[in-house]
């Protein structure tokens, strides 16, 4: 059995787990569609949505309702899934450009769950969308363990469906037709999806980790056919997301009905989780239509952190070792992620190497989760916003002079009732946990607003 790892105040340990068998060791299937909320899928109560694929997935799996992203915006959010660290820690906190092309990049060295699989003889491959450097720097896929890599480096580049062209590895090929302003005659997302059945057919005959990161239903919203949702009486938008869903949900069942085909079904733990919760705000177009609110029950959307823009969609599947039909209620979040693949390879992380996560393998075979002190997020989009959640208490600090916010999830996850007044004991171990979770970073002071001529990645 792994020893237990107790996570003390403001420390990021080393994991260490027991050897475990060599053929016992799973394929490992990440899917992070962009932007999907739980109050996008049938399984979480969404009506007007049709994802048939997605709904069967958490029928023969676990579906998770407080599984937390990195943090409510796309380069910080999949940084904590790919390193193990929360935004206190990460090296990159915000959606930060780069010109011509890219984002910040991840610095020299950084250890990712990619290099920790392919150290211990993973095939492994990123499908989708990077975002987190261009090839000619420190954070190209192919320089932080990733063997393959196609599709879209730059997220300003993913928010076209007909793109002018995309990568295979570090090479750029054109996709003739594609304007990349909404017209062509390649829809992106075929080639990436076809590119993940492709690839794991391949590597068929030996273990292999794919990061099939989908842009899909991440705006702009474009799409090529409308299909079932073409005659609604809505708004061309509201009719184009819906598609986007529904096509993003029949492509993972094709990928889960290959795995079938390949014999790999029982050997693969497939989770599925978007980069973070609700990506529009209830009174939007969107958002009068469709409801990523929960019926209200979830605060906050995206670029807060509130449990709305927090609480991102989640559902495992590993047939004969992943419940099925189970509906979990603890909570974990991203960075527990590369703890989890090293208990499952049965790895020790080199020295050196920290993580601020705690492995899941006994809750994704149907225990407890992790005993934990905190969970602890940042965001530097404009003012740099804080928020720990400590048991059943939630703080929030929107910018480093603002209240400190506190709530009861367990009595209100709606985070209504500011309860910071009443309980001035709870406001001061928030403060207490906040400040030792959060390590200074050159490029991520602690501001009460947005820098000037300081941007972000549009809508990433």
């Amino acid at each position: 059995m792994p020893s237990r790892i107790v996570m003390a105040l403001g420390l990021a340990l080393v994991v260490t787990q027991a050897p475990a068998a060599a053929a016992a060791r799973p394929n490992i299937i990440f899917v992070l569609a962009d932007d999907l909320a739980q109050g996008d899928l049938g399984c979480y109560g969404q009506k007007l949505i049709r994802t048939p694929c997605l709904d069967r997935m958490a029928r023969d799996g676990t579906r998770f309702t407080q599984a937390y992203s990195g943090t409510s915006v796309c380069a910080p959010s999949r940084t904590s899934l790919m390193i193990g660290q929360h935004t206190g820690h990460s090296p990159i906190r915000a959606n930060r450009e780069a010109q011509p092309e890219g984002q910040k990049p991840l610095p020299p060295g950084t250890y990712t769950v990619a290099r920790l699989l392919r150290d211990h003889g993973y095939a492994t491959a990123c499908i989708g969308k990077w975002g987190m450097g261009m090839f000619d720097t420190a954070g190209s896929p192919l320089k932080v363990g990733f063997d393959h890599f196609f599709g879209y480096n730059c997220q300003r580049h993913a928010h076209s469906y007909f793109p002018t062209c995309l990568y295979r590895d570090d090479q750029r090929f054109e996709l003739p037709g594609n304007d990349g302003k909404g017209v062509g005659k390649t829809y992106a997302q075929d080639l990436i999806a076809d590119e993940t059945l492709r690839w794991v057919t391949a590597n068929k005959d030996r273990p292999f980790f794919l990061f099939y990161s989908a842009t899909l239903p991440h705006g702009r919203f474009e799409i090529d056919d409308l299909g079932a949702y073409r005659n609604e009486g809505w708004t061309e938008q509201q009719k184009t997301y819906a598609a986007m869903v529904t096509r993003l949900d029949r492509d993972l069942g094709r990928l889960l009905g290959r795995l079938q085909e390949l014999g790999l079904d029982e050997k693969t733990l497939v989770i599925v989780a978007g980069d973070n919760g609700s990506s529009f705000a209830p009174d939007s177009e969107l958002g009068k239509r469709f409801d990523q609110t929960m019926g209200g029950r979830l605060r906050g959307f995206k670029r807060t952190l509130y449990e709305g823009g927090l609480r991102q969609a989640c559902i495992a599947r590993w047939p004969g070792v992943v419940p099925a039909g189970r509906v979990c209620d603890e909570p974990w979040a991203f960075w527990d992620f590369l703890p989890t693949c090293a208990e499952l390879v049965g790895a020790k992380l080199p020295a050196g190497v920290t993580t601020d996560g705690l492995s899941i393998v006994s809750l994704l075979q149907g225990g407890a989760a992790p005993a934990r002190e905190y969970f602890y997020w940042e965001l530097h989009e404009g003012a740099s916003l804080q928020a720990v959640r400590f048991g059943r208490w939630k703080a929030v600090r929107n910018g480093p002079s603002a209240a400190v916010e506190l709530y009861d999830l367990e009595a209100d996850p709606g985070e209504r009732k500011d309860l910071a007044a009443e309980r001035p004991d709870l406001v001061a171990r928030a403060r207490q946990l906040m400040a030792a979770a959060h390590t200074d970073h050159p490029d991520w002071p602690m501001r009460d607003k947005a820098p000037p001529r300081q941007k972000s990645a549009p809508g990433a």
